[in-house]
């Protein structure tokens, strides 16, 4: 009944029963770039840009040191170029010198001064300051080198030279600088507005905050001294930004339909196959209005064996877990349960679209009965028999996968049960190795291979870290040690796709499939691009007049 009144609705509005709201309309005149975020912003700050929402507004408002390009690479931002000294223990970042804070009453006379190396350095120590509790602290904080006085070795040599000294090379701080986290913001407005800066956000991006209600709408501007070019235009190109914060997913969706809404992001269920066909792409009947862009997303979607002190021993057996490895097809189980968005996870655990691994080099597992019964054979359980119950603990959001996988391991005599929990329950019970099987994900924090295979670091074993399946390998961990201190990329990729491959050999995990990002956009629109970590960057957006 709810699919029919959906489709009753979307009817309505393509024959233009239904009337546009007024209050979505621009002003006349202007081109304003408009989408919705049903999570809601909780700060404006960049120290506390943990999520999704927070993210992709602080990056209209915010430039960090450096940035990534669309295909994920390092590029300048506010620094014009960075060298390595010490054999990569020290970076030298030079700054432009024509980047400008935006106007606001905390300066002198209300216009925005020019931002320096001091104001970089100023930056990165507020994260770091345990004061500030900002969650980006923990990505530098063990790297950056510091003195007995817990001083950090983050110093601007003069107005435009930066330098950090780190304990050891590392060579994905460039990547991890990238992160909002680590944009610079100016110390009179955050000095002046306290712990409501968030609410009062200054920064140097190609947007500037306008006004900010509550549950109903976020309005940024045009930053008309914004630093970047593209050619000899000065970005960005859209007047401004307006987010609105509707909560109901379909509501979203139906405000899209109709022309008032310029882009919105993923996929939900109740309109999923209203607007894709079964094969993944767009339904011809909407081609006319908007379009679809898809690109694989920086995210693993795996389940998890623990390997350590593990209840249910059987799993601690390699065989058994190769054999669950090869016992489903993960490309029928992409067409069949997820219209084929995102790619099936027949590769390694570090996701196709990453820098380095885009053609999935690492070879994984493909559905193949004779390999389960060839394992459970070895293992002492021919063809099954006296093999015991494994239980794999899900949630209910992942209950048809699991189901999928259950119903394909049961054909040939592997008995799963699946136990669903609450998702904060399941995640306190994995982050603390109380759950023998899990399903779980990772979605990259930073566009480096690294952050991937840092989770089979043994001293990243949880609680204290992300190594959730407790996977120890002493050849594995000095890999990981000597890929972190290699400064040539060919060299540190090579390194990290035999570590990649040593996860897959090993089999702590069973990788399910890669996300995809999906972006509907309005024909409107052009210069939206598309990335595999789902960055919105707005500054080279166009719009067609209204």
């Amino acid at each position: 009944m709810k699919n029919i009144l959906l489709r009753i609705a979307i009817v309505l509005i393509i024959s233009g029963v239904t009337s546009c709201q007024t209050a979505m309309k621009p002003p006349k005149g202007k081109q304003v770039f408009r989408y919705n975020e049903s999570a809601g912003i909780s700060s404006l700050d960049p120290a506390f840009a943990r999520d999704q929402a927070n993210i992709w507004a602080d990056n209209q408002l915010y430039n960090g040191l450096v940035q990534l390009d669309s295909n994920l690479h390092i590029e300048a931002s506010l620094a014009k170029r960075w060298k390595l000294l010490d054999s990569g223990r020290t970076y030298l970042f030079v700054l432009r010198k024509d980047v400008y804070f935006h106007d606001s009453p905390v300066f002198d006379g209300g216009k925005g001064r020019r931002m320096t190396a001091f104001d970089t350095e100023y930056s990165l120590k507020r994260i770091l300051n345990t004061k500030l509790h900002s969650p980006g602290a923990v990505w530098l904080q063990n790297i950056v080198e510091k003195d007995s006085l817990d001083n950090y070795a983050i110093n601007a040599l003069n107005d435009s030279v930066l330098q950090i000294r780190l304990n050891k090379a590392f060579s994905p701080f460039l990547g991890r600088l990238s992160m909002p986290y680590f944009s610079v913001v100016p110390h009179e407005a955050v000095e002046a507005y306290g712990a409501d800066f968030g609410r009062h956000p200054v920064g140097t991006g190609p947007f500037y905050f306008k006004m900010w209600k509550e549950g109903v709408k976020l309005v940024l501007l045009k930053n008309e001294h914004y630093f970047e070019f593209e050619g000899k235009q000065r970005m960005p190109f859209v007047d401004a930004v307006a987010i609105s914060f509707i909560i109901d997913k379909q509501s979203v969706f139906l405000e899209f339909i109709k022309g008032n809404m310029d882009f919105m992001s993923g996929m939900d269920p109740s309109y999923k196959d209203e607007l894709l066909l079964p094969n993944g792409e767009l339904n011809p009947k909407y081609r006319n209005k908007i379009y679809l862009l898809t690109k694989p997303y920086l995210n693993t979607e795996y389940l998890g064996f623990l390997m350590k002190n593990n209840k249910d021993s059987i799993l601690l057996d390699k065989r058994i877990r190769k054999a669950i490895n090869y016992g489903f097809n993960r490309k029928k189980m992409m067409r069949y349960l997820r219209n084929n968005i995102g790619i099936a996870g027949n590769n390694g655990f570090v996701p196709v679209g990453m820098p380095g691994f885009e053609n999935g080099e690492t070879k994984g597992y493909f559905y193949s009965p004779d390999s389960v019964l060839s394992l459970l054979a070895q293992a002492g359980y021919p063809h099954a028999k006296g093999l015991p119950v494994i239980t794999l603990a899900t949630t209910s959001a992942y209950l048809d996968i699991c189901k999928y996988i259950q119903q394909e391991l049961g054909k040939l005599g592997v008995n799963l049960k699946i136990d669903v929990n609450q998702p904060a329950s399941l995640r306190q019970m994995v982050a603390y190795a109380r759950i023998p099987f899990f399903r779980g994900s990772w979605i990259a924090d930073y566009a480096d291979p690294e952050n991937y295979l840092a989770l089979f670091y043994s001293p990243n074993h949880s609680p204290a870290g992300a190594n959730y399946t407790q996977f120890t390998s002493r050849q594995y961990d000095h890999l990981y040690e000597m890929a972190r201190a290699e400064t040539t990329d060919s060299v540190r990729l090579g390194l990290y796709r035999k570590m990649d491959q040593m996860i897959i050999d090993d089999s702590p995990v069973v990788v399910l499939y890669y996300d995809q990002v999906l972006r509907f956009v309005s024909n409107k629109i052009s210069g939206l691009g598309i990335n595999s970590m789902n960055l919105l960057s707005l500054k080279r957006v166009r719009k067609k007049p209204e």
